[in-house]
């Protein structure tokens, strides 16, 4: 397990899966603003759920989130894109609505970061997240990113467009 201040990372595990389907997934609202896919219905259980336990691969690293207070599941981590040529990927994550505003989101980002850079040997983790979320957008710059742009109403967000915007940082620049 990586441990943070407040949370832990480790492996999915099949008992997951229902919990953070039923509150992040089928969440319809807070997913859409999540993904840049549309929202589907997707049975907890099958395989194309998101949060469906699969075999570790290049591309992308899961973790489940755990608060290390009580080793309850708080919800789920990612670096995803993970481009082995460039040493880049991005950042994402959600928390369970019970430990959303706990100031967790921080202590997930940084402990991404150090398994990004000092575990995968990653030069530059990018964070994508809609203008309005402030919450990740905290989270993001108290770990240390900054802001590189934004992406003018580039997001087609519960029936209307809104605007995103990219952090960035560079294994130079990462605080431990």
């Amino acid at each position: 397990m990586l441990r943070g201040n407040k949370i832990g990372l480790r492996a999915r595990y099949e008992s997951d899966v229902p919990v953070l389907h039923s509150e992040l997934y089928d969440d319809v609202a807070t997913r859409s603003r999540a993904d840049s896919r549309p929202w589907r219905p997707i049975a907890p259980g099958s395989a194309a759920s998101p949060y469906a336990v699969a075999d570790p691969g290049d591309e992308a690293a899961c973790f489940s989130v755990v608060s290390l207070e009580n080793d309850e599941l708080a919800g789920e981590a990612l670096l995803w894109g993970i481009d082995t040529h460039n040493r880049s990927a991005h950042l994402g994550i959600s928390l369970r609505p019970e430990f959303r505003k706990r100031g967790l989101g921080v202590d997930v980002v940084q402990v991404l970061c150090d398994y990004g850079f000092a575990v995968r040997g990653l030069h530059r983790l990018q964070i994508e997240t809609l203008a309005d979320n402030t919450a990740m957008i905290r989270a993001a710059s108290r770990a240390g990113f900054t802001q590189e742009g934004t992406l003018h109403r580039s997001a087609w967000v519960n029936g209307e467009f809104a605007d995103e915007v990219i952090f960035g940082l560079v294994a130079d620049a990462w605080r431990r």
